[in-house]
């Protein structure tokens, strides 16, 4: 199924596809072909995801497993956490709305080339992320750029679907009609090559990118401004006008976010409101990324809030998800956290009953080696958070106030200037001088405070927290 000679309608130069090809071909010789082979899934237990219904997909040596009438299949990467974390608020919805979610991480098949092509290409954005943050004329003369334009470009959209061939093997077997939807563009790409029909590919970020873009699947966007954006193919070839999306190929459905958050909305805010109005130290939380690319910032953050620990203005809970070197390192600079914190560390069970006691005064810090615990914890914290400081990624989209911190690549920009119009977070604090004078006024205005939390509400009651179910109900009605 040739998908990088046009794009929408719109023709790749023959010099733009020759050099895609060259890229596939680069990464079959380097990470092999599965063409020739098959690939079957059995389910397992996913654990700490039990309780919203979804089970794992490993692979298995026979095509014996079938799935139930009512499976969809969440097909995902681990790529840092976004896109593990928008794969939960997904089969959250499927869960609430009736339907079995089953979970597939094209990261976690080692044996496989889809694996292994992904597994590099991650690497490489990691090693990105922190040069980015470290360096900052790599971050103004390479990464930016990379990240907002270079990513944009339809040309970089046809090289991905050639790459993509060479992952769509491990998907081959799987029943052509069952709902897929995709939390990174790798799977739904993947997934239209091996034949599947019923591809949802749900787009993680809020600036039209032709890296994003999966023809034959529906697309699903967060806002209204990146429904336009992908609709038109905005910039992604500003030497022609392009022939935009047809009718029915990508819709406005809001943001991604679990069931859990939702219908607990309008409980949290009140319980927010509540923790300021009787004078409770402000909960600010602190969810740190796999990449590790703001270390330094977050450090600076920690230490400016020791202060107000201990008065008693604040208190701060901190996520450093399956990395426990982070925190090592963290504590290392920061010699005031000595006997001055609480480490809850590979117990979840135990993490999630401290959480759910709601007697988070202080200093705690969460980790798992679990990579499911990790990035739920952060689901679990922000229920009883007052205040999340976060880039302007994934989570910018969560119905809690919040901090933006500043981006790792342009792309995020747009995350930051999402929240900040809705009203449920603050603009990007671009330096950190204006990240900490934010935690300040947060504390010592009540006005700011509670109209984030009014901008919750107001997002809340117009439906904008309401992307996963309707990615789901696309997927399953396409059906």
């Amino acid at each position: 199924m040739e998908k990088s000679k046009t794009i929408f309608g719109n023709e790749i130069s023959a010099k733009d596809y020759k050099k895609s090809c060259r890229k596939m071909e680069k990464y079959k010789k380097k990470f092999g072909d599965d063409s020739a082979k098959d690939y079957y899934f059995k389910e397992a237990e996913c654990g700490v995801l039990s309780p919203i219904g979804v089970k794992n997909l490993v692979l298995a040596e026979n095509g014996e497993f079938k799935f139930p009438e009512n499976a969809l299949i969440v097909g995902n990467i681990r790529m840092g956490y976004g896109h593990y974390r928008i794969s939960m608020a997904i089969a959250s919805a499927a869960n609430a709305l009736g339907y079995a979610p089953y979970w597939l991480d094209m990261n976690s098949y080692p044996e496989t080339a889809a694996t292994k092509i992904i597994s590099h290409q991650n690497d490489l954005y990691s090693m990105g992320s922190r040069l980015s943050q470290k360096i900052g004329l790599f971050n103004k003369l390479y990464w930016e750029p990379l990240n907002s334009e270079g990513f944009r470009k339809l040309t970089y959209n046809a090289a991905d679907q050639k790459v993509a061939e060479l992952m769509a093997p491990l998907l081959k077997n799987l029943p052509k009609d069952i709902p897929f939807i995709a939390t990174h563009v790798w799977p739904a790409q993947a997934a239209i090559h091996a034949g599947l029909t019923n591809v949802v590919n749900a787009i993680p970020d809020n600036w039209p990118m032709a890296l994003h873009l999966a023809e034959g699947a529906i697309h699903t966007v967060q806002t209204p401004s990146s429904y336009i954006g992908y609709k038109v193919l905005r910039g992604m070839d500003e030497k022609r006008e392009l022939k935009i999306m047809p009718e029915g190929s990508v819709y406005n459905v809001g943001h991604y976010i679990d069931d859990e958050f939702v219908k607990n909305i309008e409980v949290d805010t009140a319980a927010r409101l509540g923790r300021k109005n009787s004078g409770a130290p402000m909960r600010f939380l602190l969810s740190i990324g796999g990449a590790g690319a703001q270390q330094k910032l977050f450090e600076d953050i920690i230490r400016h809030l020791i202060p107000a620990v201990r008065y008693k203005k604040a208190a701060l809970l901190v996520n450093v998800g399956d990395h426990a070197d982070v925190w090592k390192s963290i504590k290392s600079h920061i010699p005031e956290l000595d006997n001055n914190h609480t480490a809850h560390f590979d117990d979840y069970n135990a993490a999630k009953e401290f959480i759910e006691r709601d007697e988070l005064d202080g200093i705690h810090v969460f980790s798992d080696k679990d990579i499911f615990a990790a990035v739920y914890l952060t689901n679990l914290l922000i229920r009883r958070c007052d205040v999340l400081l976060t880039k302007p990624s994934e989570l910018s989209f969560y119905p809690v106030p919040k901090i933006m911190i500043h981006r790792v690549g342009g792309h995020e920009a747009w995350g930051a200037i999402r929240s900040a119009e809705v009203g449920d977070g603050t603009y990007e604090c671009d330096k950190t001088s204006e990240v900490l004078a934010m935690i300040d006024a947060l504390i010592a205005d009540g006005d700011i405070f509670r109209s984030l939390c009014t901008g919750v509400s107001k997002a809340y009651r117009a439906g904008v927290y309401n992307g996963a179910y309707e990615a789901v109900k696309l997927a399953v009605n396409k059906k």
